[in-house]
């Protein structure tokens, strides 16, 4: 009594705490335009209910997650084991229902004449005039039933429990599933990042280019050393060289995404133009409740906690009287044109066992111990399931808006750089700037180029994180 008191009031903490959860939350609409806020909006809507194949609408993308789907060896694996689940609940179904067997036996005995069967067998005739065979044949065969009476439901919440770990290994494949949809997703989004890299760092090696022509053509004219010369060609070397470094890069993410969609490597598909154009959307929350119906872990958590309960209860039902009925109907005979007379050869028979442990309990003492300590464990992993649940969200949110506002600075310094590197070159060709100001503001305008294009890429990245946090991407 004393476990079950501790349990109820677990159960109330974790009730509770989601409640405290609540107001903190409440419903937030994440947009472009809209401020960092917890609170002040009523739409109920969850980003985490759209299916996501409406959610991504990308057609490459779309594509490259339907076949993780179905080809995905781990996801196969997981498969098996919500199937390997499946299988014990209908094992322990059949556990409370009567088992009815049939077989049949032959034997053949010897025995000796000085044994009571043995004198029986001689001086008693089976007919007039006729002896017991020897040896004895003995040939029988029939039906057997036993039947385990589940009073105290012992059978059946075992049974129970093993439904509510099948219904949490199939969750447990769905939350498998939201990982592996926003696993694929965000190294999708990652190679469409590096074939930007790749154009943008092109592009610069043909401005440098044109800069170490104009250099050299300064050096003949006695305007530059050959210092500036050198220079101008090593930053162009180190640009052509970085191309092989985003090149390697590309292969990498592109084999990355070729195993989780279990194939062996191959070019990924994909349209990387519009990757600067894309706009991490609006994503709603809804309400912190609505996280207990769409996180595929937080219902497994509520599965294996339901589980756990009902092991207590029939590890409880240990410690009372178990009652078996056994019962035989069938034909027993010493010769075939015997075995089928009847009732001659008739013989059936009904036993009733009644079982209670009496002394040296102390393994169904332990089982219930460990039953109780389970269930407890099922209970704080359950709590901290939610409050995981609760953080990511928070931090997605959070990350979507900060992204957004460091990715508009960015492109205004990006604009700004773009602008010098031309106004640089003029002043260069003038003789009213030094090549090192060229120098440098190139590579500057090439490292704020290369930081907004990772910026857009964690503004996706966030954005594909908030519809995992939310539990979407499973449906």
């Amino acid at each position: 009594m004393g476990s079950t008191k501790i349990l109820t009031g677990s159960i109330l903490v974790a009730v509770l705490g989601l409640s405290a959860c609540v107001p903190a939350l409440k419903v937030r609409e994440v947009r472009q335009d809209t401020p960092a806020s917890y609170s002040g909006s009523t739409d109920t809507v969850n980003s985490g209910s759209v299916p996501w194949q409406r959610f991504f609408d990308d057609p490459y993308l779309r594509d490259l997650i339907d076949s993780a789907l179905a080809n995905n060896q781990e996801l196969n694996v997981l498969l098996q084991e919500v199937e390997v689940a499946r299988n014990e609940a209908r094992a322990r179904k059949g556990e409370y229902l009567p088992f009815v067997d049939i077989g049949a036996a032959a034997e053949l005995e010897k025995v000796g004449e000085h044994t009571r069967n043995g004198a029986v067998e001689h001086n008693l005739p089976i007919a007039e005039d006729q002896a017991f065979p020897e040896p004895l044949p003995d040939l029988r065969f029939g039906a057997m039933a036993s039947w385990e009476l589940d009073i105290w439901k012992k059978l059946r919440n075992g049974r129970k429990a093993a439904v509510m770990r099948y219904l949490a290994s199939a969750e447990g494949r769905n939350f498998m599933v939201t990982h592996l949809v926003a696993e694929i997703a965000d190294s999708y989004y990652e190679l469409m990042a590096l074939d930007n890299q790749l154009e943008i760092l092109r592009s610069n090696i043909a401005v440098q280019q044109d800069a170490l022509e104009v250099v050299r053509l300064e050096k003949q004219a006695a305007k530059v050393t050959e210092l500036a010369v050198k220079r101008f060609e090593a930053e162009v070397l180190k640009n052509r060289s970085a191309q092989f470094d985003i090149m390697q890069r590309i292969i990498e993410t592109e084999n990355r995404i070729n195993f989780l969609v279990g194939r062996y490597p191959q070019p990924v598909l994909r349209s990387s133009d519009p990757f600067s154009g894309l706009v991490a959307d609006s994503v709603f929350a809804g309400i912190p409740a609505q996280l207990l119906t769409h996180r595929p872990d937080i219902r497994q958590a509520e599965f294996e906690l339901a589980a756990a309960k009902l092991d207590v209860r029939a590890a409880r039902a240990e410690f009372f009287p178990s009652v078996r009925l056994t019962a035989g109907v069938g034909f027993n005979a010493f010769n075939t044109s015997y075995l089928l007379e009847s009732p001659a050869s008739l013989v059936y028979g009904l036993t009733g066992d009644l079982v209670a442990p009496l002394v040296n309990r102390n393994a169904i003492k332990a089982a219930y111990a460990s039953a109780n300590a389970r269930q407890l464990q099922a209970v704080h992993a359950y709590e901290r399931t939610l409050l995981n649940a609760y953080v990511e969200v928070v931090n997605r949110m959070s990350a979507i808006e900060n992204l957004r506002q460091s990715y508009r600075m960015r492109q205004q310094r990006v604009d700004a750089l773009s602008t010098s590197v031309t106004i640089s070159g003029n002043l260069f060709r003038s003789a009213r700037a030094d090549y090192v100001e060229v120098l440098l503001t190139q590579r500057e305008a090439l490292e704020s180029r290369f930081e907004l294009v990772e910026t857009q890429l964690e503004q996706m990245k966030a954005r594909v994180g908030m519809y995992q946090a939310l539990g979407g991407g499973w449906k």
